[in-house]
């Protein structure tokens, strides 16, 4: 199953169907209860680290909206599974960045992404088919071992 959900979310990041974000959130939204296109909705600001402002990458961000989803709030009690959903956030930055070396789009890609003549660069050097996928596999089978869902 592992293999299956990381190489579609791989596969759609590849193809430019959607965002990191979105590639990483929507490959487990559908069976943490939310629909697609609402997920496809609200993770699309977040990729390019957040909105091509240098930050951290959208796989890393999809992800923590996952584990987010995956342990959920009530009304009465917003907070109830804050420090759970902490703690998987802080094992998930230990895998991604034993593996990538970073959660910063800069730091892995190798291009600031904030400046416009950066994001050419990038775009020319086919970072975005190259890299980018990877680290959306990666994210998705890091989440999946998180929530146990292999």
């Amino acid at each position: 199953m592992s293999q299956d959900r990381a190489k579609n979310a791989y596969d759609t990041m590849a193809s430019r169907k959607a965002n990191c974000a979105q590639s990483t959130f929507t490959a487990f939204s559908g069976e943490l209860g939310m629909s697609k296109s609402i997920a496809l909705s609200v993770s699309q600001g977040f990729g390019g680290g957040m909105g091509h402002t240098d930050s951290v990458c959208g796989a890393v961000t999809g992800a923590y909206m996952a584990l987010g989803l995956a342990l959920p709030a009530s009304e009465e009690n917003p907070r109830q599974n804050i420090e759970k959903t902490y703690a998987l956030m802080a094992e998930f930055n230990r895998q991604f960045k034993a593996l990538h070396g970073s959660l910063n789009c800069t730091g892995l890609t190798g291009y600031d992404l904030s400046k416009p003549e950066e994001m050419l660069k990038a775009r020319d050097a086919g970072v975005f088919l190259s890299k980018c996928p990877a680290f959306v596999g990666d994210a998705v089978k890091i989440v999946e071992s998180l929530l146990k869902l292999t």
